[in-house]
């Protein structure tokens, strides 16, 4: 591609950036929603658009022109607090669900093979418990006797929730990312991180199902695990994400499509965070009570559940305009 051939097909993009720009300002109040999810798509291809152009044509006018468009816009993007506000605000009510739904294929994929194996395991140690011995990791294999005992070890005393909520905050967000960032190794070990993990919670619950203590676990399992197990489908999503980037890079260069598998992982992950909180309080408190019966429990669990997945799905639609 020549340098006319360039400026021809990017053209019409540039004035559009540069329209919007202008706009913002004059007012920046003036952006509508759309305006601000175009600026900043506008922007990104721009950004990309100049490092093209600085490598192939470094000395072109062309490239003097779309420099000074991006420092323009980066300026705009990053002059204060009022626009980097709306910005958040708006990847909250609409560019996450968006998200979400638009590399949901990745999260589905994550499911499977975190529920497959689950299932599996859950079954075969509810029919077999001398099973649980080989499907349960070592460090999971101590609560055996525990269970076999008829007991559970879910019981966090009121005076130390306050602390155990906050290391399950930690941990559940370690795992997320852990997971997120095993996708660098072509997703292997993101898939053992899912399926290690599926077979530990299936085969507790067939476990205990097997000795009478499976609705008591479910019932502890229920108010948080809703929303924690959906992020961390989400985490495996991004790391596998990365992983079909670096293996399958299609007609981009491996390099570009990593990178942009990174920045949709990177934000689909900053945005499922903030649900891994909630989980985590719910699990410290509320999970362990003695005094809320299980009723309210799972109460919990199912309208959190319904809240969250009717935020993601339904949440940031695009309106569809009616026709005259």
């Amino acid at each position: 591609m020549n340098v006319d051939e360039f400026y021809q097909s990017r053209k019409q993009d540039w004035e559009l950036l540069s329209n919007l720009v202008e706009k913002a300002q004059l007012d920046v109040g003036r952006l509508s929603t759309g305006d601000i999810e175009r600026l900043a798509s506008l922007y990104r291809a721009a950004s990309s658009d100049l490092a093209l152009a600085k490598r192939d044509f470094p000395r072109h006018r062309v490239t003097g022109l779309l420099n000074r468009l991006v420092a323009r816009t980066h300026a705009l993007l990053y002059q204060g607090e009022p626009l980097a506000l709306n910005r958040f605000v708006e990847f909250a009510r609409r560019g996450f669900p968006r998200l979400f739904r638009e590399t949901f294929i990745y999260t589905l994929a994550a499911f499977l093979m975190f529920i497959i194996p689950a299932l599996a395991a859950g079954i075969s140690a509810a029919a077999s418990p001398s099973s649980a011995v080989w499907l349960l990791p070592a460090g999971v294999q101590d609560l055996i006797p525990v269970i076999e005992d008829g007991q559970l070890w879910v019981h966090i005393p009121i005076e130390e929730r306050p602390y155990a909520s906050s290391f399950i905050m930690q941990n559940n967000i370690r795992v997320s990312f852990m997971a997120f960032g095993s996708g660098v190794t072509g997703g292997l070990l993101t898939l053992w991180i899912l399926v290690n993990n599926g077979l530990i919670l299936g085969g507790l619950l067939g476990l205990t199902g097997y000795y009478g203590l499976g609705f008591d676990l479910a019932t502890f399992v229920i108010g948080h695990g809703v929303i924690e197990l959906s992020v961390i489908f989400m985490a495996g999503g991004s790391g596998l994400m990365l992983g079909w980037a670096l293996l399958r890079p299609g007609l981009m260069r491996r390099r570009d499509a990593l990178a942009i598998a990174a920045q949709k992982s990177v934000r689909l992950l900053g945005g499922a965070v903030p649900f891994l909180v909630l989980a985590g309080t719910i699990e410290g408190f509320i999970s362990p009570s003695e005094i809320i019966p299980w009723p309210v429990k799972w109460a919990v669990g199912i309208g959190t559940g319904v809240l969250f997945y009717g935020y993601l799905f339904f949440s940031g639609q695009e309106k569809k305009k009616k026709q005259l």
